[in-house]
């Protein structure tokens, strides 16, 4: 979440008229994130979250999140729904942007997870994966492993500031996945981007899942190597095994991972920490005139690609996230 379109009173009050949602009360934008522009707003029928679609999230796509959404809800998952328009459509535009509304969610993220919050993480995510089964619509996923080389390209020098020798490091990497991804494994609806802030708890346990924005089709297994990366590392760049086993412990606890899958999470977590270093890498730099947001440090995921890197070499991945049979 960040703000790079402001809202002015005249824009927000002519937007909030093509839906039946009450007067706005408050409205305030919230800095966290990278993607898109996201504000509270609280009129008199309630607490909702507008979203402004910035240019990463392609306005194409926003049926796929926005109908994933509605299925979800109405599947019993707990996720912020949108409100539709009084037409019935599920976003409009505002400064000429395509924006949404969706519902508040009660409920607290954690900056630093427990052991506990891991295994609920695992849990709810489980349990989305299950929610989503029958949902007909796809989505490919754009910034997958085949997409890496790609993404890479042109970014050599930066990595190369960020760390002499980081380039071909990461190329030798990416190659690494063009001959060894797994392919066939278990694959569905996955949320892409299930962090601690995208996450919510009440009393401990798993409440609510929120930022869908990414939500594709994939391994389901992939899903849960990137919680390995999001939940369970610690802020000196080593993994907290006991952390690890517990959130692959939770998710199969709801939804049992095949012995494919188990196999394939080393280089499943090794790569889904390749996706979001380019992806970093990419923002890195200058922000935008004028953007409310804190872009995040790309060497936080290099140090977890060189945890993966050994891991896989060595063969240890496995016992590290408690999937060895």
């Amino acid at each position: 979440m960040a703000v790079y379109t402001d809202i002015t009173d005249a824009e927000l009050e002519g937007f909030m008229a093509e839906f039946d949602l009450g007067q706005p009360l408050a409205f305030k934008g919230i800095a966290e994130g990278v993607s898109n522009s996201n504000f509270l707003l609280e009129t008199d029928a309630g607490r909702f979250i507008l979203t402004v679609y910035e240019a990463r999230t392609h306005e194409k796509d926003l049926p796929f999140f926005l109908t994933l959404l509605r299925w979800l809800a109405d599947h019993g998952y707990p996720c912020a729904p949108p409100m539709p328009a009084r037409d019935g459509d599920l976003y409009k535009r505002v400064r000429g942007k395509p924006a949404a509304i969706v519902l508040f969610l009660k409920g607290m993220s954690v900056r630093r997870p427990s052991v506990a919050h891991c295994r609920e993480a695992g849990r709810g995510l489980a349990l989305l994966h299950k929610a989503a089964e029958g949902f007909s619509e796809a989505r490919v996923n754009d910034l997958g492993q085949s997409c890496w080389a790609a993404m890479f390209a042109g970014h050599e020098a930066k990595a190369d500031a960020l760390k002499p020798g980081l380039a071909a490091t990461v190329a030798a990497d990416i190659a690494s996945f063009e001959r060894l991804w797994p392919q066939g494994l278990p694959g569905g609806v996955i949320h892409a981007d299930f962090f601690p802030d995208n996450v919510f708890f009440q009393a401990g346990r798993f409440a609510a899942a929120i930022d869908f924005y990414f939500a594709c089709t994939d391994a389901l297994a992939y899903d849960l190597a990137i919680c390995l990366n999001a939940w369970c590392f610690e802020a000196d760049g080593s993994l907290n095994v006991t952390a690890a086993r517990a959130l692959v412990a939770g998710y199969g606890a709801e939804r049992p991972l095949s012995k494919a899958e188990r196999a394939a999470l080393p280089i499943l977590a090794w790569g889904a920490a390749m996706r979001f270093f380019l992806t970093r890498l990419q923002d890195w730099g200058p922000a935008p005139d004028g953007a409310l947001i804190k872009p995040h440090d790309p060497m936080q995921y290099e140090r977890k690609l060189a945890v993966h890197r050994a891991a896989f070499a060595s063969g240890e991945g496995l016992v590290l996230f408690g999937a060895a049979e």
